[in-house]
C-alpha cells in the first residue's frame, strides 16, 4: 500500500496514528493542523507569568502498551508519580472519593438519608433505568442522588440527565456494595482506592502537553501547522482549506468534531446531516489562578456538586509538578472548569469573577488571596465533553458507515464522538488502531467501547 494518507489534527488520535505510521515506515502521509501547536485537548500552555496551564484536569493512566511506549519514549524518566489525592466539597467540609464509599463524613442527617437511600436499593433490587438521570436513581438511591449524583452530573454535562444513555458508564463510575459502605460507616474506615486513575504519571515540565511536543518532534516534517479544513469533496478525494489551498488523498483520517466534519462534506447524503444534528456536545471554561504565595495541600483534584462553585471540578495543578509555577516555594495554582450547554454563552470576565468567589466559598483561597493572584489564565472550550445522548448511537450508526465508504475514517475524542473512549489512552489508541486497520488489515478494538 501507498495510498497518500492526511490526518486532520494533531491532537492525541492524530498523533497516534502519525506515531504508528512512523513507526512502521510508512512515508506517504501527512497531518494537517489548525493550530501552530500540537496535543489538541491535550495541549499544555505557559502563560505570561511562567504558570503552566493544561486544557482541563488531566490525569495520565493507562490500558494499552503501545499507549504506555509512546508515552515512556517522550517523556523517559521526565515524570512524577501521584497517588490520587481526589475530594468531594459538599456540606462545608471534604469528603475522600469516591463519594458513595465515604459517608462517614457526612452530616448526620444527610448521612442518614444517603444510607436509607442505598439500603432501600438493595433490599428492593434493581429495576432496569431507561436512562443516566434514572440509573442514578436505581444505583444509589435517593439520598446520593439528591446530594451528589444528580446535581454533580447536571453540573458536568449541562444536559438533561434523562436524555442521557446509562451505557457509557462502565469503570467510569464506582457502583455500590451496601454491606462495603455500611462498613465504612461503622468502622469509620476510608475507601479512596477504587478507580484505573488511583495512580498517575505527569510530566516534570511542560505539562500534559509535553508528550505530545516530544513525539510530535519525531516527525515534525510530517506536520503542516496553521491549516484549518474549510470543505471535503469525497467524491473526488479532495479537501480544501481555509487559506484557500487545496489538496488531494487516497484515505483521510480525522479528529476533528465529527458533527463539524459531515457540515463540511460537499454533497453528503441529507440523512447523515441529520444524523450529525443529533450529537450533543457541551462547552467548557478552563479558569486557571495562580497565586503568589504556597500552599500546603496535598489535594491533587476535587469535585463540587454545590452551587457555592461555578466549577464542577478543580485542580492543584502545582501539585501535578512544581515546575507548574515560577517558584513552588512562594506559588501554587488552582485550574476550574466550568460547564456550560453547546448553545450557551459564558462571558470570560463572569467565568472569572464566578471562580474566584467559589474558590473562596469553598476554602481554597481567602478573601485576602484576592490581592495575591499573580496570574488568570482562561481557555474557552467550544467542543469539551461529547454527550451520550439516547439517540448518539444511532447517529454514528449512519454517518461513520458512510464515512467509511468514501475512505474517511472519523477518530478521537470527538471524531468518535464517544465519551466512554474519550481519554488520551483511548483517543492514541484510536488512532494506532485506524492504522493498523489500513495497512494489516487488523481489527478495531477501542473505538467499539
Amino acid at each position: 500500500m501507498d495510498n497518500k494518507i492526511i490526518i486532520v489534527g494533531a491532537g492525541p488520535a492524530g498523533l497516534g496514528a502519525a506515531y504508528r505510521l512512523n513507526e512502521r515506515g510508512y512515508a506517504n502521509w501527512k497531518v494537517v493542523e489548525r493550530h501552530d501547536y500540537v496535543g489538541g485537548l491535550s495541549a499544555s500552555f505557559r502563560d505570561a507569568h511562567d504558570f503552566t496551564w493544561d486544557v482541563g484536569g488531566h490525569v495520565l493512566f493507562s490500558h494499552y502498551e503501545p499507549f504506555d511506549r509512546m508515552v515512556d519514549e517522550a517523556l523517559g524518566t521526565r515524570y512524577l508519580e501521584h497517588l490520587r489525592e481526589s475530594w468531594i466539597r459538599i456540606c462545608s467540609r471534604w469528603v475522600p472519593y469516591p463519594f458513595q464509599n465515604n459517608l462517614r463524613y457526612l452530616p448526620r442527617q444527610t448521612l442518614h438519608e444517603c444510607l436509607m437511600g442505598l439500603y432501600a436499593i438493595s433490599m428492593n433490587g434493581h429495576r432496569k433505568p431507561g436512562n443516566f438521570g434514572d440509573w442514578i436513581l436505581c444505583t444509589f438511591g435517593d439520598g446520593v442522588a439528591e446530594h451528589f449524583m444528580t446535581p454533580y452530573n447536571l453540573k458536568v454535562w449541562s444536559t438533561p440527565l434523562d436524555t442521557m444513555s446509562k451505557d457509557w458508564i462502565a469503570e467510569r463510575v464506582s457502583v455500590v456494595d451496601f454491606e462495603r459502605v455500611l462498613k465504612n460507616v461503622i468502622l469509620e474506615q476510608d475507601d479512596v482506592s477504587w478507580g484505573p486513575n488511583n495512580k498517575f504519571k505527569f510530566p516534570e515540565h511542560g505539562g500534559t502537553g509535553e508528550i505530545f511536543r516530544k513525539t510530535a518532534e519525531k516527525f515534525n516534517g510530517h506536520i503542516v501547522y496553521n491549516r484549518d479544513l474549510a470543505w471535503v469533496d469525497a467524491d473526488k478525494k479532495k479537501i480544501g482549506y481555509s487559506d484557500g489551498t487545496t489538496d488531494t488523498y487516497d484515505v483521510l483520517i480525522t479528529t476533528i468534531p465529527l458533527d463539524q466534519l459531515v457540515y463540511k462534506l460537499k454533497a453528503g447524503p441529507d440523512a447523515v446531516a441529520d444524523a450529525a444534528r443529533r450529537l450533543v456536545h457541551n462547552r467548557v471554561m478552563i479558569v486557571g489562578v495562580g497565586l503568589a504565595r504556597n500552599d500546603a495541600s496535598d489535594k491533587n483534584w476535587m469535585y463540587f456538586p454545590e452551587d457555592r462553585s461555578p466549577c464542577y471540578r478543580v485542580t492543584y495543578f502545582s501539585n501535578y509538578s512544581p515546575n507548574n509555577v515560577p517558584d513552588i516555594r512562594t506559588n501554587f495554582s488552582l485550574m476550574g472548569e466550568v460547564s456550560y450547554p453547546q448553545e450557551g454563552h459564558l462571558a470570560e470576565a463572569d467565568a472569572v469573577n464566578n471562580t474566584l468567589q467559589g474558590f473562596i466559598n469553598t476554602g481554597l483561597m481567602t478573601e485576602a488571596d484576592r490581592d495575591a493572584v499573580a496570574s488568570v489564565f482562561t481557555m474557552d472550550l467550544d467542543y469539551a465533553y461529547p454527550v451520550p445522548t439516547l439517540g448518539r448511537d444511532r447517529a454514528l450508526s449512519i454517518i461513520q458507515p458512510y464515512l467509511e465508504r468514501q475512505d474517511i475514517y472519523s477518530r478521537g475524542r470527538f471524531g468518535a464522538w464517544k465519551y466512554e473512549v474519550g481519554n488520551m489512552d483511548h483517543s492514541v489508541m484510536e488512532g494506532i488502531e485506524v492504522v493498523d486497520r489500513l495497512l494489516c488489515g487488523k481489527e478495531e478494538t477501542v473505538i467499539k467501547g
